[in-house]
Order: structure tokens, then sequence, then C-alpha cells
């Protein structure tokens, strides 16, 4: 199991660190200007990263949001629910935090499966919906004179936690209307006619084996929303059929028990969908077809939001 228990790191990073290291480097580039002016991949790998900063505890979150041009950054924390917003001249970026193995609070949530009736349209899990019940008069607080682009992301149960925040934004009196969500091994959120009412330009990111974003099942009445970005077992991005998803995942099971590791765990780690993010934007800057289909997902997500909204 050794493998495994190298790649997993504490839920709340320590403060303390020696000198000025810091625990995170950035695969990322200090921002210039908006993120709109970013390549899409260079989007989601920077979300990424936030997604898995937003675990780090405020004084070290302050200092990489000052590394890569977010110099304002504001820490939320009410009765357990936890979330973080940077910015800058351009953008505000809501980053909530995910499941932290000491927080009876986040567990509380997560097993709490039962549906409740949304704000917008339809049901969505009652203990995904009650983390955000704390947190959004504080969010809506933040945001209500917000005029800059407004994109949000999650890891997990943050993942979860920004799909409803993003999804209330457009009911409540924040004048701005998310430019983006990304969310990264989310579990399922509600139902069908909530996620058919809910339009965002959303990419729900699924790295392989994931386990999470398996949950709740199905046959309980959840639906995944959003355009999902499937991670193959050599963390390519591929469009696979069922047959296709299934000996592909049946691939990474066999590599990890190789490896001494569980891949349905060790896939859900944030760590990994940053690396195969940064190897993405790597190899599309050096001129590679990442994914022509994949490439079209953001134009084609956004003239339809535009649409719905028309």
């Amino acid at each position: 199991m050794g493998v495994l228990t190298k790649q997993i790191r504490p839920p709340e990073r320590p403060v303390e660190m020696e000198g000025d290291e810091l625990p995170h480097r950035w695969r990322s580039t200090p921002l210039t200007g908006p993120l709109q002016d970013l390549s899409f991949w260079r989007q989601a790998l920077l979300l990424a990263e936030l997604a898995d900063i937003s675990y780090y505890v405020e004084p070290i979150a302050v200092r990489l949001g000052a590394e890569i041009g977010l110099p304002n950054v504001r820490y939320l924390d009410r009765d357990g629910a936890q979330a973080y917003f940077f910015s800058n001249e351009h953008d505000t970026i809501v980053v909530c935090r995910g499941t932290e193995a000491r927080e009876w609070n986040d567990i509380k949530a997560d097993v709490n499966a039962l549906m409740a009736l949304a704000e917008t349209a339809g049901r969505v899990h009652r203990g995904f919906k009650r983390e955000v019940d704390d947190l959004w008069p504080l969010v809506e607080e933040v945001l209500e004179n917000n005029a800059k682009e407004l994109w949000f992301t999650g890891h997990s149960l943050g993942g979860a936690m920004a799909a409803i925040c993003a999804g209330r934004c457009q009911l409540s009196r924040v004048e701005s209307n998310p430019a983006g969500l990304h969310t990264f091994g989310s579990p399922r959120v509600g139902n069908k006619a909530y996620v058919n009412y809910v339009q965002l330009p959303h990419w729900r990111w699924v790295n392989n084996n994931d386990i999470v974003t398996r949950v709740p099942p199905p046959w309980m009445g959840y639906r995944h929303a959003g355009k999902e970005m499937y991670l193959n077992a050599n963390g390519k991005l591929r469009r696979l059929t069922g047959w296709q998803r299934t000996k592909d995942r049946l691939r990474g099971f066999l590599r990890g028990v190789r490896q001494w590791r569980i891949d349905h765990f060790s896939d859900h780690m944030q760590i990994n969908y940053i690396n195969y993010l940064a190897e993405i934007v790597a190899a599309d800057e050096a001129g590679e077809d990442v994914s022509r289909k994949a490439k079209r997902l953001s134009t084609r997500v956004k003239e339809r939001l535009q649409r719905s909204q028309a």
C-alpha cells in the first residue's frame, strides 16, 4: 500500500513551513489578464489547482493566491461548510472545500443521500444542500455587488457544493452569472428535473475509476450534470462508449493492483487531476491534437446556454 500512502495528504494542511517554502508548486503560470484570455485547458488547470489549495489553511492559501496573481483571498467558514474567494481586478473565483476526514459535518453531508427540494427545480442531495444552505448567506453577501467574471470550482464534496452554489446565482440577487464551473471528482448532485433545469457552462472532470463520481447511484434517482471530461487510465482525455469505458476502468484497476494501490480511491485524489491536466496543457501547446471533440465542448456548452437564456 506504499504508493497510495505517499499520495494521500492530510485534509487540513499544516501552517508551519520551513522558511518561505510553500506546500504547493504551481503548474499554472501567473495571471496577467482575465481567465477568459487563457486557453480552455489552462482555465481548467488553474481551477483544478485552486480546488486543491482550498484544503490548506488560510495563511497558506493567501500566499499561494498572491503567487498566481489572485491577491485578494477571503475565507468563509460556517458550521463546517467552507469556501475560499480568490480575486483580482478581472475575476472572482469561488472555491468550495471538499470532504475533510476529521470534519464530522462533512461526513454527515456525504452520507445524507436522501433528496430534498431544490430552490431551482427538482430535488438535490439533502446533505450537500445543507452544506450550501449554511454557507450561502455569506456567499451571497460577498457576491452581491460583484461585477467581475465569476467562476466556480471544487473537488469531491466541494464540487457538489460549487455546482449548487453556481445554480443558485441565477435566482439570487447576485448580478453576475457564472462564466464557468469546473468540478473534479464530483458525486451526483440531483435528480433529472434538477439537472435539466440548471443550465450552466459546467465541465465535470472524471478520472478513470474515481469512485466518488459513481455515487449516489442512479437507482436512487440521481443524475450527473454538466459535460463529462473523462480521463482514461493513461490520463488522456477520451470520449468512450460504455464497453470501451468498462475495459479502460478494468485496465486502470489491474494496473493499480500491480502497484499495491486501490485505483478507485487513488484516482479520486486531486493531485492526479492536476498532473493529467498539466500534461494536456503541455501537449496542446506543443501543437498536439488533444481531443478535437473535447476542444469544441466549451463553445457548444456556451452556445446552448445563450439559447436557453434568450
